[in-house]
């Protein structure tokens, strides 16, 4: 009977361990406790309810004293347990040495105890709770593999205990260590097996907590609709176990979800919902801030000002704690937005007299996080202060602070908080006239940014994030910077530097379309390529800054060159959207032909000599922003078209894979096509003409397996895949380019196929034959109307499906010139001996001449993105 209330007693300990374990680890929320004896007067259980409410320090001294207090009595499983409990308290305070000191004597003990046969099942259940913490401190700092591992160690004590739970706690966090590696594939086959072993449970507060969890971390790797299902199940099983504090945690979820989706208005229900369910003021007050972020983002002031007070008193209810500290911050910013600039924040210590109501939102988090010990909630409390201080263009005031912020995120190795600090170093030292220290920062932030890569996504939910907000602009405003720099004077390492840091940035825009780093591979810089492989290439990077254009050149065998013209990215984009709007308009030539030429003497005509006299024959664009949205072939310089001088061609950034031509004896298409739309897709017209494209590309010489109207489906074109021998693939379907991942797709017979899936259809073939696809070829597709950025559709598309080339229409067109279009593209491809760039010119040549489709709405539509060899 001893013996049973002695393990009794240690798996009450488990559960106590469990609690502080999962609340730290970095996916699964807090876990309820199992019924059992309480223990509410330990030491052990004020440093969970301490750790619970994010004071952190506080509950360091508690656990300290329970180290004491166990090493005494000479209770070293729960001694063990309170030591990884204290690495866990330690890590949240960014007292990364103090951590590793308390999980290492933690995995000491339970390593001896290991032998102890009495006390085996519990110290395993112990020895795998401190694994998950010691694998938790290994990802925050940096030791990804390592972090794998230890949890891979963690699955297999918590399968051999029978520990269901434990063993989807290690596959959570071992797809996170998988994602942060890059392995994305390996990530989204782990959270599946999570997937099936939650649905094999029978329902418990722990199920609808795993359910959420894994919901929470499909969003974040942008696998929405499973996310989505995850959540709706865990919302179900809370409300059949009536159980508030989880419905309302699942309907927060499912809100930040439906914002993510961009349904605003099925994103406030939830919150709605949120407040009115859950019985815990935090989850209220983040339901709360989501939502008036939403209606400031919408421009509903009037709705908003109604918010504001709920707020304000739920924030006022709330204990101190590092979320609390947050939720202020973000209530700060949230103020910021929707009144515009404040007055001066004169006297703003904790206590100032007479504050701007952000500026003491502020000045509270600060003090607050000060009293929690609570570095990291410290450096994004005062930086933002800073920030509030620049606003009003208090310069030494504003620097003060984010030097200090700056060093705490440092100190507590939070880069996604660094980064903030160093840009806004970088704009305070600009503004004051020290170019060279505000230069310094703003590659310190790049820097910080480009090791956060893949992470940029799975920022805290609790620091509001937008990439247009709050990374884009770093970029731009460093190249804005380099570029001042240049005036006057020829500098080609700050030009190289610079045009690197566009790609950088373009780079960063896949990686936030995609929700994970995008290119990986071997890959040749393209200036070897002209230099070398293509000395009649020239490559072309033009760049919009706020008030100007600039456009870095490189010829062949000369060094870099830039020119610019002084004018707004405001009327850049309203010519490049007009221009856009009439270029699919037959009848608007003229306005087409006028704004053409515009962005034409922006692009071309300064180096039009120069290209001439070089004997250039192709340009390869490297396009930024609203650009492109635009073909240019269709530039006119008043006489003649762009396409009518040069083989276009467009790149994502400075480096090609593989770049090698296409062996036009060797040509294998796998071809598939759709001529009619499946049921529920009826806003998409008939293709009839699709046949004869395809017929054409077999005329033409090319070697084709095809897949026509009903045999196309997802699965039949997987297969295909994987079964074919081919280096084409020519998709003839409708389709559409987004900048939303999920709303970029192709049709088949049986429905959709999402950008995402597509790539794993490829890349399940990259597993199984070494050939790459050379040529990728969408027809009939199109980018989203009304969105400017649609063009990140296209370029993922073609990144991610790994094809060396791909051509692709921005727009529909005429499926007749389509046919007529493809087959003459195929012919001179198949028996030209010329590149992917110049067969495409000829095809577009001979539309051009073609007295029914002459205008550019016929002609432009196709763009070569890629390898143009």
């Amino acid at each position: 009977m001893k013996r049973h209330n002695l393990i009794r007693y240690y798996l009450v300990l488990a559960v106590v361990t469990t609690l502080l374990c999962v609340l730290g680890s970095p996916v699964l929320a807090k876990l309820p406790p199992s019924p059992a004896p309480p223990v509410s007067s330990s030491p052990q259980q004020q440093g969970k309810v301490l750790y619970d409410a994010g004071r952190y320090a506080e509950a360091v001294q508690v656990l300290q004293q329970s180290v004491q207090q166990y090493r005494t009595q000479g209770d070293t499983l729960r001694l063990a347990a309170t030591l990884s409990n204290l690495s866990l308290a330690y890590q949240q305070l960014g007292a990364w040495s103090e951590a590793k000191q308390a999980i290492a004597q933690s995995l000491n003990i339970l390593g001896y105890q290991q032998h102890q046969t009495s006390q085996q099942i519990s110290t395993a259940q112990v020895l795998a709770q401190s694994l998950d913490i010691q694998g938790r401190l290994q990802l925050a700092t940096g030791q990804t593999q390592e972090a794998l591992t230890t949890w891979q160690q963690a699955q297999k004590i918590y399968s051999k205990a029978g520990d269901a739970n434990g063993v989807v706690r290690s596959h959570i966090n071992q797809a996170q260590a998988l994602r942060t590696q890059g392995f994305y594939r390996r990530a989204e086959k782990t959270l599946q097996d999570v997937y099936k072993i939650l649905q094999s449970q029978p329902d418990s507060l722990e199920k609808t907590v795993g359910l959420r969890s894994l919901g929470d971390i499909l969003q974040l790797v942008g696998n929405l609709k499973d996310s989505q299902s995850a959540l709706q199940q865990s919302l179900e099983i809370a409300q059949r176990l009536e159980s508030p504090a989880d419905i309302g945690a699942s309907l927060f979820s499912l809100g930040n979800n439906a914002r993510t989706q961009q349904q605003k208005q099925q994103a406030i229900d939830f919150y709605q919902q949120t407040v009115k369910v859950s019985p815990s003021p935090l989850t209220k007050v983040q339901a709360q801030l989501n939502h008036l972020d939403l209606l400031i983002e919408d421009q509903q002031s009037a709705q908003a000002q109604t918010l504001i007070p709920l707020i304000q008193s739920q924030l006022n209810t709330l204990p101190a704690s590092r979320s609390a500290v947050y939720a202020r911050i973000n209530f700060a910013h949230s103020l910021g937005k929707l009144r515009g600039q404040e007055n001066s924040p004169t006297n703003l210590s904790p206590s100032p007299a007479s504050p701007t109501p952000s500026a003491q939102l502020l000045a509270t988090a600060v003090q607050q996080a000060r009293n929690l010990g609570d570095k990291q909630a410290e450096a994004y409390a005062l930086g933002s202060l800073g920030g509030l201080y620049e606003k009003t263009g208090q310069w030494s005031e504003a620097q003060n602070l984010t030097q200090q912020a700056l060093l705490l995120a440092q100190a507590s190795n939070a880069p996604e908080i660094a980064y903030r600090w160093q840009w806004q170093l970088g704009r305070l030292r600009k503004a004051q006239g020290d170019v060279k220290e505000a230069i310094a920062a703003y590659d310190a932030a790049v820097d910080t940014l480009q090791s956060l890569r893949s992470d940029l996504v799975a920022v805290k939910q609790d620091v509001q994030f937008s990439f247009r907000d709050s990374v884009e602009p770093v970029y731009r405003e460093s190249v804005e910077l380099l570029l001042q720099v240049q005036q006057g004077q020829k500098n080609e390492k700050t030009l190289e530097k610079a045009r690197q840091r566009m790609e950088a940035l373009q780079l960063a825009e896949l990686d936030n379309f995609f929700r994970e780093a995008c290119l990986q591979g071997e890959k040749v810089l393209l200036d070897k390529v002209v230099d070398q492989d293509n000395p009649t290439a020239a490559i072309l990077y033009p760049i919009i800054l706020p008030d100007e254009l600039q456009v870095i050149v490189k010829i062949p065998k000369q060094p870099l060159r830039h020119y610019s013209t002084k004018i707004s990215q405001a009327e850049v984009e309203k010519i490049v959207g007009g221009m856009r709007q009439n270029l699919v308009q037959p009848s608007a030539i003229k306005a087409f032909r006028t704004q053409s030429q515009q962005v034409y003497n922006w692009l071309i005509k300064p180096i039009e000599s120069e290209l001439q006299t070089s004997g250039v024959k192709t340009l390869v664009f490297v396009l930024d922003g609203a650009l492109r949205n635009i073909p240019p072939s269709a530039l006119y310089n008043g006489k003649e078209y762009l396409v009518e001088k040069y083989a276009i061609a467009l790149s994502i950034g400075l480096q090609l894979q593989d770049p090698k031509p296409l062996v036009p004896r060797q040509l294998n298409a796998l071809t598939a096509g759709l001529t009619q739309p499946p049921p529920g897709y009826s806003e998409f017209a008939p293709l009839p003409a699709i046949k004869r494209e395809l017929n054409l590309i077999t005329q033409a010489g090319v070697s084709t397996t095809s897949l026509l109207d009903q045999q196309f489906t997802k699965q039949a074109l997987e297969s295909k895949v994987n079964a074919v021998s081919f280096n084409i693939l020519h998709l003839a379907t409708h389709g559409q380019f987004s900048s939303r991942a999920d709303k970029t797709f192709i049709l088949a017979a049986n429905g959709p196929i999402n950008v995402v899936d597509f790539d794993s259809i490829l890349r399940s073939r990259d597993e199984n034959r070494p050939e790459a696809v050379q040529l990728l070829v969408l027809s009939a597709c199109q980018t989203a109307a009304g969105d400017n950025r649609a063009a990140l559709g296209l370029a993922g598309a073609a990144v991610k499906a790994g094809a060396r080339s791909t051509l692709a229409s921005l727009w529909q067109i005429d499926d007749e010139s389509t046919a007529q279009f493809v087959g003459t593209f195929y012919k001179q491809l198949k028996n030209g001996n010329i590149t992917k760039a110049e067969a495409l010119r000829l095809a577009q040549l001979q539309l051009l001449k073609h007295p029914n489709y002459n205008t550019p709405s016929f002609w432009s539509a196709y763009v070569l993105i890629g390898n143009w060899l």
